[in-house]
């Protein structure tokens, strides 16, 4: 069996002492499988950036244990960052510099030679179709395309695990898309993607595991399908008679939908209500209120998004 990318054990990290003692991780446990991508999601201050950092050399935590890619992050960093590339919130390329000459630069920091850092250029701008724009100073880049050449600086090493902080905010579609399909690019090739977002959409359409973080403590883990069935399927029942809500909600709380909540407008009146995952089907639910003399203008079952769930579990917590 094929060790973790990553493995996390007890990791704690604190700032400040005394009463200003501020708690940014609070025994995170984590193990990231090879290859595949992870989602790491938060609101800002859930500790996201912390545990990047940590993983990342970049900050020492108070207490438990950090190793990627089999390497102890804390007793051999420099070993660590052999495997490691970081593609941080803020960019870190010189805007005066044309695409081809930033990489090439950071082929030479890496301690790289003349002719492999531009052999390693060359090839990451061809594969990841930005050989056209190569030439051009990065100042004159879209903001997806500077984005794809971050994170192309940092795969000059050929990193076996690659953290993406935050990767496409502020993108436009276009631009997030591309984004995307370059990070399933990598993952494809066997790259571990360690992905940290606030886009629920991204984690959702990239991510083969999530977790979610909330002040510094992992409160959900698991596939973004199973996070949503966590939370239920939402059931909508638009009646045809105003005043059939009372009848409606009854038959429904007997059949185990919870949470219902009645939407009435003078034009329409809608119950809206949580059902578990596998347990009612539209058929059944329509045969019982129409059983009970309720008539029903529309009905429908909705998987929850990612946003529903994270809101769910993460509000659960508090």
């Amino acid at each position: 069996m094929q060790a973790p990318a990553i493995a996390v054990e007890g990791l704690t990290k604190t700032y400040g002492r005394g009463p200003k003692t501020v708690e940014a991780l609070r025994g995170i446990d984590l193990a990231v499988e090879s290859g595949t991508v992870f989602g790491l999601l938060g609101a800002n201050g859930s500790g996201k950036s912390t545990l990047v950092r940590v993983l990342s050399t970049l900050a020492a935590p108070t207490a438990g244990t950090a190793y990627v890619g089999g390497v102890d992050v804390v007793a051999e960093p420099k070993k660590a960052r052999a495997a490691i590339g970081v593609t941080a919130q803020q960019t870190t390329l010189d805007q005066r510099l044309s695409g081809r000459e930033n990489l090439r630069i950071i082929g030479r920091l890496c301690r790289l030679t003349k002719a492999a850092a531009r052999a390693r250029a060359d090839e990451l701008l061809e594969k990841y179709d930005l050989v056209e724009a190569s030439d051009r100073p990065v100042s004159t880049y879209s903001g997806g395309m500077r984005r794809r050449l971050d994170i192309l600086a940092s795969l000059i090493l050929q990193p076996s695990v690659l953290f993406l902080d935050e990767p496409t905010t502020g993108l436009d579609p276009r631009s997030r898309n591309d984004i995307w399909d370059a990070v399933k690019e990598l993952a494809g090739h066997g790259t571990t993607v360690f992905l940290t977002t606030q886009y629920l959409d991204e984690a959702d359409r990239l991510a083969d595991r999530v977790v979610l973080l909330d002040a510094g403590r992992i409160v959900a883990d698991g596939t973004p399908r199973s996070l949503k069935e966590r939370i239920g399927v939402r059931l909508t029942v638009v009646l045809e008679e105003q005043r059939a809500d009372v009848s409606a909600a009854a038959v429904l709380e007997a059949l185990g939908v919870r949470d219902l909540a009645v939407d009435a407008t003078p034009d329409e009146t809608s119950i809206t209500g949580l059902v578990s995952a596998g347990t009612l089907t539209l058929p059944v639910i329509l045969d019982a209120l129409t059983g009970a003399g309720v008539r029903v203008a529309d009905i429908g079952l909705h998987e929850p998004t990612l946003d529903q769930a994270y809101l769910a579990l993460t509000g659960a917590q508090r």
